[in-house]
């Protein structure tokens, strides 16, 4: 009878350990693999995007919140031409950096996309946290896109939603 019992508890804890079903482990992006060659882009096309996010979503009343996890994903729209990422500066509400992400310039390839990831416990950047992205390009027509998704699963519940980055001037 004991080793039956035992034999139940190792088997719940062995099934207890599998990845729910329907998700998979994300290899992380290695940014040094993406640094630039180029440190001159004075004969790019410049642009500045700002995308917001949000990292809590009110439920019922302002006393109540979602946290959500959030990922910023970079896409390279261009078929022929690399896009360079010079800054990934995120912002919290005061506008406030919370951090630098990049300390060089990196490329996406032709149609290719980075993601960044910010966890639902990071709460530092608070209600209305953004990101500022300063780009450039050799073909003013293949301007990057950028996205936020916002996400929260508890129990039953699920919610997601994205946003937009807006190119900006200064």
């Amino acid at each position: 009878m004991r080793n039956y019992r035992m034999l139940i508890f190792i088997s719940l804890v062995f099934l207890s350990c599998q990845q729910e079903e329907g998700t998979h482990s994300i290899q992380k992006v290695d940014w040094n693999s993406k640094k630039s060659k180029i440190h001159n882009f004075n004969d790019y096309q410049k642009g500045k995007t700002y995308l917001p996010l949000y990292s809590h979503i009110y439920h019922i009343h302002e006393a109540r919140a979602f946290d959500l996890t959030i990922t910023i994903s970079m896409r390279n729209l261009s078929q022929k031409d690399s896009v360079y990422i010079l800054n990934a500066d995120y912002y919290n509400e005061e506008g406030k950096i919370i951090r630098k992400y990049l300390k060089t310039p990196i490329y996406l390839k032709p149609m290719e996309t980075l993601e960044i990831i910010l966890e639902e416990q990071d709460l530092k950047e608070g209600y209305g946290a953004s990101f500022l992205f300063d780009w450039a390009v050799a073909n003013a027509k293949n301007t990057p896109l950028f996205e936020g998704v916002m996400s929260s699963t508890s129990g039953q519940e699920g919610l997601s939603f994205t946003t937009r980055g807006v190119m900006v001037s200064e």
